[in-house]
């Protein structure tokens, strides 16, 4: 993943909108594994647009902590959330594909303590996000995907 100009993505909709694009044709025609992303556990995030109403479609990491399947709302650093946060907060019942099945969830934000207790471990699993969190002065927030 490291040959990714993620602050070009964040910069261009354009970009982040193809390269996710083809994150999922990749994700869907090999059961869930991308080239790009060897080694993480990725899956598909189905939400409604906050403001639009609209379906969202959004590949994400996913990292089992504490046997909660939590997802990190990094956006690489970026000053702001990522939409799909924004979607999360206004309409938490979701979507989720994994490699190999489809299944509903709701989001739940976590609170401030547990996000303060959860962090250290993320970071243990997949240390790009400690990198993240010090590009930022926003608390990067974390969802658990509890399966309905």
């Amino acid at each position: 993943m490291s040959d990714i100009d993620k602050d070009k993505l964040i910069a261009d909709t354009a970009a982040l909108d193809e390269f996710n694009r083809n994150v999922v044709e990749e994700f869907r025609a090999n059961h869930g594994k991308v080239a790009a992303f060897s080694g993480g556990t990725l899956l598909l995030l189905h939400t409604i647009g906050a403001k639009s109403g609209q379906p969202r479609l959004s590949p994400l990491a996913s990292l089992e902590v504490d046997g909660k399947i939590l997802i990190v709302g990094s956006y690489a650093g970026a000053p702001k959330d990522p939409a799909w946060v924004h979607n999360l907060r206004a309409h938490p019942r979701a979507r989720v594909e994994t490699g190999t099945e489809t299944y509903d969830v709701t989001a739940r934000e976590l609170s401030a303590d547990e996000r303060a207790a959860a962090y250290p471990k993320i970071v243990e699993l997949a240390p790009v996000f400690a990198e993240y969190q010090n590009k930022t002065s926003r608390a990067i927030p974390l969802f658990e995907l509890q399966r309905d």
